[in-house]
């Protein structure tokens, strides 16, 4: 193992620097991962630009992170083998002792780190990681391929779970990016009747192709009209945090549907509360859950085909890759590998 190893660092906020930083040993119940992939996510929006610039040492970003186990430090549990190719999402890792914890809510905890913001991510060659919040990576998948599933993939997966829809049912994916590309793919898979909401035509090739029945342009027609022309959808899952674009589209749900929120959005969201509860509709937020449940997302990507559709550039260009996401100008997701030119999937 190598004495030092590179990083990209948030010097100041806002910037990403390269930068070598000596090698750590694991604590109690933590591993030491040699990173082969990092997704880059919109959420790194707000761990780069909203930095804590009193950091000794400036945080390390990247929460989409996939790679080997090469220390193992006390007290981690034996399933955990040195070698073994692993994950951690945005969730660092669950405390087992708050009272979330001990009512099997794992997601929830109250002690538990978010990887890229409140403890280093995998902007990096070498990360320090919880045990608790490990996720054994398929053989099926490359790392390229499951990084993203970590996030973007267990978040779509687990909305579409919660939102009470059966197959068969209609169900609308609101935004077709990062997030939503995924949620199009799975919501396919399991049987639903796949609208995808966007704006404008650019993306309508995309999304029919991802796995949508038919393509809403959101900009051109009245979606939630068109959704209730259909019997309503049983379940929207929206993937953007704009409120001004998800409020409109609630009257589009069906008795008994389900609005699920996966932006993460500081503005209130307007909602009616006669629509609510004359027609026994609901709002819920949904996060991206427990290692167990992405263990099932990667599974069942494996076992149905679905994949990230990405592009990926090397470690030292992370911060281009990251102002290419901020840009839009990426189908789908950017990943940052640790060997390797720019390429394109």
């Amino acid at each position: 193992m190598k004495n030092t190893y590179r990083a990209m660092q948030i010097t100041t906020p806002g910037t990403l620097d390269l930068v070598e930083r000596k090698t750590p040993r694991p604590g109690a119940g933590e591993v030491l991962i040699e990173v082969e992939a990092c997704g880059i996510c919109g959420a790194d929006v707000s761990d780069i630009e909203g930095a804590d610039p009193s950091l000794q040492p400036p945080r390390v970003p990247g929460h989409e992170v996939v790679g080997r186990i090469v220390a193992l430090g006390e007290n981690v549990p034996s399933l955990w083998k040195l070698g073994q190719r692993v994950g951690i999402g945005r969730l660092g890792g669950h405390c087992n002792e708050c009272v979330q914890c001990r009512q099997g809510q794992f997601q929830l905890c109250e002690n538990q780190s978010f990887v890229g913001a409140s403890c280093d991510g995998g902007y990096a060659e070498m990360m320090l990681a919880r045990g608790t919040g490990l996720v054994s990576i398929p053989d099926e998948l490359a790392s390229e391929e499951a990084a993203p599933i970590l996030c973007a993939g267990i978040a779509t997966f687990n909305a579409l779970r919660k939102s009470g829809a059966q197959a068969g049912d209609l169900v609308a994916i609101l935004g077709i990016g990062g997030l939503g590309h995924m949620a199009l793919q799975y919501a396919r898979k399991k049987g639903f009747k796949v609208a995808a909401v966007g704006r404008g035509q650019d993306i309508a090739e995309d999304a029919l192709k991802l796995g949508a029945h038919l393509y809403i342009d959101a900009e051109a027609e009245d979606a939630a009209a068109k959704l209730k022309s259909m019997g309503g959808a049983k379940a929207i899952v929206a993937t953007v945090r704009n409120a001004e674009a998800v409020s409109p589209l609630m009257p589009g749900l069906a008795p008994r549907g389900r609005l699920v929120l996966l932006g993460a959005g500081k503005d209130p969201l307007p909602v009616s509360a006669g629509h609510l509860v004359v027609g026994e509709r609901s709002v819920l937020g949904s996060i991206t859950g427990t290692p167990y449940d992405n263990e099932r997302t990667l599974d069942f990507s494996v076992l149905a085909g679905v994949r990230p559709q990405i592009e990926t550039m090397p470690l030292e260009k992370a911060f281009e890759a990251y102002r290419k996401m901020k840009s839009g100008d990426v189908r789908f997701r950017m990943v940052l590998t640790m060997k390797g030119p720019t390429h394109a999937h």
